[in-house]
């Protein structure tokens, strides 16, 4: 059983937040199912960011070297780290939080600090494997010399709160299968849509054609979108060299590419590869337009090769309706099922036939698109955030009454 009554609970984000990425989307979306059954809700997170949607946040002091944003592993966050752990512990002296909900595993150090100095039990918010990320990022050797002792850090910082939550069941046999922790300890909350801002008719069939003629798309473009980061972990490399391919065997294909860093280079990369005219890269896009731009697509793309993230965007992919390719993995198949258009190699030639194919049968994917949309609603619908983490919540806060 969850709570009974409005709990205050501190956020440690340490993160640039509010980024339009999908790591702070399910903060966000977290916080606001948390608000809206009743409870309050504060984030401690970096410098940069913005504010979004009425909460309290508490951003730490500025770097004097390093002003701009930062995605992914940097030398630079041990810094952040510094100066988010006294403010975490000065928020937390005023707010007296119920709960301390830490995201990634730099906050769960963080907020297993504070809650043992206050007697605060802790959740951890475990959004995939810190050095495999590392890894992932180009930022660790798996056979250099810092590998061994970061993985026995990353082993220490899972044992250190109370319970952690994980956004897939795969991400929770990680944990309890490589990581040993006992299942008791490990909740499964999933990344969440919310379906209804995310929906297939959120532009009317005006209002598609004028967007797309507005960012230059031709109007018989066969458009596939990606929204997320470019970085090489989450494929971006790979889906323009598949571009290529496709293009190749059928010219009105388009690729609508939503998301940052990186931009200018990777717009040069895929002119290099002869895809002017048939690409556009938006730079960062807004949480809150998200739906509109996807909405101009008629497949989506998912090319991430990182086997212990998850994959939110795909939800959003799901709610709008959008067949969806993505390379074949565990963590794609929990959320899009037998419903997956599945490139069966993390390649850029597997990729390029599976997209081929989806463009060519365009006419006959009506009842998958509805079977998407449907599979969103019923599975992976916002409205059960907030229970879930209230159970979670419920036991941490009946077992630290026991104890004390």
């Amino acid at each position: 059983m969850g709570v009974k009554r409005s709990l205050r609970i501190l956020m440690v984000a340490p993160t640039s937040f509010f980024g339009d990425t999908g790591c702070h989307v399910r903060i966000l979306e977290e916080a606001r199912a948390l608000r809206a059954a009743g409870h309050e809700v504060a984030i401690c997170t970096y410098r940069k960011g913005r504010d979004i949607d009425g909460f309290p946040i508490y951003r730490t002091l500025p770097l004097p070297w390093r002003q701009h944003y930062e995605v992914g592993s940097s030398r630079h966050k041990l810094a952040y780290d510094a100066l988010l752990l006294p403010l975490v512990l000065q928020k937390a002296l005023a707010l007296r939080p119920d709960v301390i909900h830490a995201h990634l595993h730099e906050g769960a150090l963080i907020g297993a600090i504070v809650g043992r100095l206050l007697r605060t039990p802790v959740v951890f918010d475990f959004q995939g494997s810190l050095t495999s990320e590392m890894i992932d990022h180009r930022f660790l050797n798996p056979n250099g010399p810092w590998y061994r002792p970061l993985l026995w850090l990353e082993h220490r910082i899972d044992r250190l709160p109370q319970a952690v939550i994980t956004s897939t069941q795969n991400a929770a046999n990680l944990l309890t299968g490589r990581f040993g922790l006992h299942p008791d300890r490990v909740t499964v909350v999933r990344d969440r849509v919310n379906t209804a801002v995310f929906r297939p008719d959120v532009l009317c069939p005006e209002e598609r054609a004028a967007l797309r003629a507005q960012l230059g798309i031709p109007p018989e473009a066969l458009v596939v979108v990606y929204l997320g980061l470019l970085a090489e972990h989450q494929g971006t490399s790979i889906l323009l060299r598949s571009g290529t391919a496709v293009v190749a065997e059928e010219p009105r294909a388009f690729f609508l590419v939503m998301g940052y860093p990186g931009v200018n280079e990777y717009r040069q990369y895929a002119h290099g590869l002869g895809l002017a005219g048939h690409v556009l890269f938006t730079g960062q896009m807004p949480y809150e337009q998200a739906a509109r731009y996807l909405a101009l697509g008629d497949v989506a793309v998912a090319p991430k090769i990182s086997l212990t993230e998850g994959a939110g965007k795909i939800l959003n992919y799901m709610a709008m309706g959008l067949p969806t390719v993505a390379f074949e993995s565990a963590v794609n198949r929990e959320y899009l099922g037998e419903l997956g258009l599945y490139a069966p190699r993390a390649d850029e030639a597997s990729l390029a036939q599976t997209l081929l194919s989806a463009l060519r049968r365009l006419p006959e994917l009506g009842p998958l698109r509805q079977a998407l949309r449907e599979r969103a609603c019923t599975l992976f619908g916002a409205e059960r955030t907030a229970a879930e983490l209230e159970a979670v919540y419920g036991r941490l806060l009946r077992s630290s009454l026991s104890r004390h």
